[in-house]
């Protein structure tokens, strides 16, 4: 699957990553949320696309990875509407970047930041336009501002 992973003070790569066909407790495939969030391996493999050469990239230390939104489909809750939030998130380099948070959690604790609190370590930003999905890496965010809509 395609992605741009893109390290903390903005250099970028665009990868081929490799992703298992199917995934317990789920139909379909493995996504890059899967890869990126799950206990595996610390490195992960990918294809350079400018290089051609095999890359193992120590997802602990992305600033963020992009896909196109399709390959990252939201969990849609039938019988819950996400709670939604326009936001600017600054990284900690500097790296700014404009979307949207949604998320479905417990009337009880659905503020964003109890979603930022317990959000895994990379949580999804739906970049403006909605043609493409960032996992954001929690450990380099320096802050999340929410926007007026």
């Amino acid at each position: 699957m395609a992605a741009e992973l893109v390290l903390p003070g903005g250099a970028s790569r665009k990868v081929a990553v490799f992703l298992a066909e199917a995934v317990p407790g789920r139909d379909g495939g493995e996504r890059l949320s899967d890869l990126l969030n799950g206990a595996g391996p610390r490195f992960i493999p990918a294809h350079d696309a400018d290089t051609d050469a095999m890359v193992f990239v120590h997802r602990e230390n992305l600033a963020l990875a992009r896909v196109g939104a399709e390959h990252e489909p939201h969990m849609v809750d039938p019988f819950n509407l996400p709670t939604e939030h326009e936001v600017e998130v600054k990284l900690v380099d500097g790296q700014v970047l404009h979307g949207i948070i949604a998320y479905v959690l417990p009337e009880a604790h659905s503020r964003l930041t109890d979603y930022l609190n317990s959000a895994p370590p990379f949580f999804p930003l739906l970049e403006e336009g909605g043609q493409y999905v960032v996992l954001l890496n929690k450990d380099h965010v320096a802050y999340v501002e929410t926007l007026r809509r």
